[in-house]
């Protein structure tokens, strides 16, 4: 889980790279945190996610794309730039802390150390050093003119990398009809009170 200064606030070492993010998700101490309420969500918060999770009250995913009203563009484009956050903390991780390029070829419990090492490490240098650590351009940023998505520099040090590519993914269109209608306000929030000129 990544807040929206890049930093890492819940990780999850151990699974397996091939699960999908969804079965990582369900069997998570994260999952199970949200549901019990011990992280002590604010009643509005929620986490953001893809098509591969499943839609509940604190967990929203895009609308599907098939015939999509102007409000459910407009959240799945909101939804979108809240994911964009996530994947940039990731990958400046990667780009910065290089051993991620490639396969790590230690014993499992020494993976798990570099992950968190490199993680807690990430966070102390993006709060102590931000501008050095990361500088303007290193994130995605959106051309606010022509609506374009202007890639950030850590992309050009993991192109071509197996790391950050999308696993094998799994859509639920199972969901309660609680998580519907907070999604559906969430939408309507992004179409009044909580519109902006350049969406």
């Amino acid at each position: 889980m990544v807040d929206s200064n890049y930093e890492f606030l819940y990780i999850d070492v151990g699974s397996n790279g091939r699960m999908n993010v969804a079965s990582i998700f369900g069997a998570s101490r994260l999952k199970t945190a949200v549901e019990s309420n011990t992280l002590r969500f604010p009643d509005w918060g929620v986490l953001v996610g893809d098509d591969a999770v499943p839609l509940k009250t604190y967990l929203m995913k895009p609308y599907s794309r098939n015939g999509m009203t102007q409000k459910e563009k407009i959240f799945n484009y909101r939804l979108a730039r809240a994911r964009r956050i996530s994947e940039n903390a990731f990958g400046i991780l990667v780009s910065r802390f290089r051993i991620f390029l490639r396969g790590i070829e230690v014993s499992p419990d020494k993976v798990d150390y570099i992950v968190r090492t490199t993680c807690a490490l990430h966070n102390w240098l993006r709060r102590t050093s931000a501008n050095t650590y990361i500088p303007p351009g290193t994130t995605d940023y959106e051309d606010i003119d022509t609506g374009n998505i202007i890639p950030g520099s850590w992309r050009k040090d993991v192109a071509n990398n197996q790391v950050l590519q999308p696993g094998h993914s799994w859509t639920s269109h199972n969901y309660s009809k609680g998580a519907a209608t907070r999604r559906d306000n969430y939408a309507e929030y992004f179409m009044n009170d909580g519109a902006v000129d350049w969406q």
